[in-house]
């Protein structure tokens, strides 16, 4: 099953996972594995009033956030992944992007993010480079396969994008179509 963007049109946050688990395409939900630190880690760092539940993923939206993946073919692991699918997710979250308008677009795992976007020394944070005119901005996989950080880490993390989020002005009307 192909999950769902949740998206519409100027959001402060576009996050992107690497590719839905095989829960979450069961369940037709983002992040909805119970040890995913997503839901936690977005409620504890500003983000939303209360920890949202996987299967209440479309309130994001009037939180001004929304959720796409860099490929849509669930797996069991991550990195079952190939290059290739990584790579062509990338031109689909510029296209995304580029229509969407969302300020930042923060992609939730940093070897995917290394691979698709060809960046093998990116580190967490945000990227010197824009994906379309959006900020582009890197974090940990909140997997809790991902040992490396802790749900505290994975706080104070996204509590970083939240703050550069609320100080960043919204992004201008589409630029004239060149002649």
């Amino acid at each position: 099953m192909i999950l769902p963007d949740v998206i519409a049109p100027n959001l402060d946050v576009l996050f992107c996972g690497i590719n839905p688990g095989l829960l979450s395409a069961s369940q037709g939900h983002h992040f909805a594995r119970p040890g995913n630190r997503f839901w936690p880690a977005l409620h504890r760092s500003g983000f939303t009033p209360r920890q949202l539940k996987p299967a209440e993923q479309a309130e994001l939206l009037t939180h001004n956030l929304g959720i796409t993946n860099l490929a849509p073919r669930p797996t069991s692991r991550a990195d079952e992944l190939s290059a290739a699918e990584l790579r062509a997710g990338a031109v689909v979250l510029a296209e995304t992007a580029a229509t969407y308008r969302p300020k930042v677009v923060a992609v939730v795992g940093i070897s995917a993010y290394r691979t698709a976007f060809s960046r093998p020394k990116a580190r967490v944070g945000p990227q010197p480079e824009r994906i379309a005119e959006s900020r582009l901005w890197l974090l940990p996989n909140p997997s809790g396969l991902n040992a490396h950080y802790q749900l505290d880490d994975l706080t104070a993390l996204f509590g970083e994008l939240h703050d550069t989020v609320v100080n960043t002005p919204p992004l201008g009307p589409p630029a004239p179509p060149a002649r």
